[in-house]
């Protein structure tokens, strides 16, 4: 029975779901958002509310006890001096999980996991997610060599810049004349 055992287990043991808790807190906290399992979007969300509520108090007990959380001081340094100030007027509720859909591989459900409020953070990641291809669509294509040979020619620079770049190489060749 599971008496008193709250959360998923994640079909990890205790260190490993506790390293894995760590590192993607230590991620949200550096990217604003990450794209990961409903279930393990789901169990992260109390680990990192409660890290941003210590970040929020901002006392020296609560940035050790944030540490012994996420053991990395650079993810500590950032929750303290960013995101906690961020949610100063905020009473809980600091992430959010949007729901993707499920993975093309093993067709677990995925989800983006992001802090409230850094939605410009996740509209960039989108935004590149869209220009990354499938290994599909990244085949040579007939269009794409004449393409190559015009970035492989070098580019012709505008009459101002020329006649600016010859003005300079006479007047560094007067230069040393001028010295004698």
């Amino acid at each position: 029975m599971r008496h008193k055992r709250r959360g998923n287990h994640l079909s990890r043991t205790a260190s490993h779901k506790k390293a894995l808790m760590r590192n993607m807190a230590a991620q949200v906290i550096e990217h604003k958002e990450i794209k990961t399992t409903t279930a393990k979007a789901k169990e992260l969300r109390g680990y990192v509310e409660r890290l941003i509520t210590y970040a929020k108090k901002g006392t020296l007990h609560h940035r050790r006890l944030a540490f012994k959380l996420l053991q990395n001081k650079g993810a500590v340094h950032h929750l303290f001096e960013e995101v906690g100030p961020a949610f100063e007027g905020r009473n809980g509720g600091y992430t959010r999980i949007i729901k993707l859909g499920n993975r093309k591989g093993d067709a677990a459900p995925i989800s983006i996991f992001q802090l409230v409020g850094y939605e410009k953070a996740a509209s960039t990641a989108t935004a590149q997610d869209k220009k990354k291809k499938s290994k599909k669509d990244k085949a040579p294509k007939k269009e794409a060599a004449p393409a190559a040979e015009e970035a492989a020619a070098p580019e012709e620079k505008p009459e101002e810049e020329v006649q600016d770049t010859k003005a300079e190489a006479a007047e560094e060749t007067k230069k040393p004349e001028d010295k004698e």
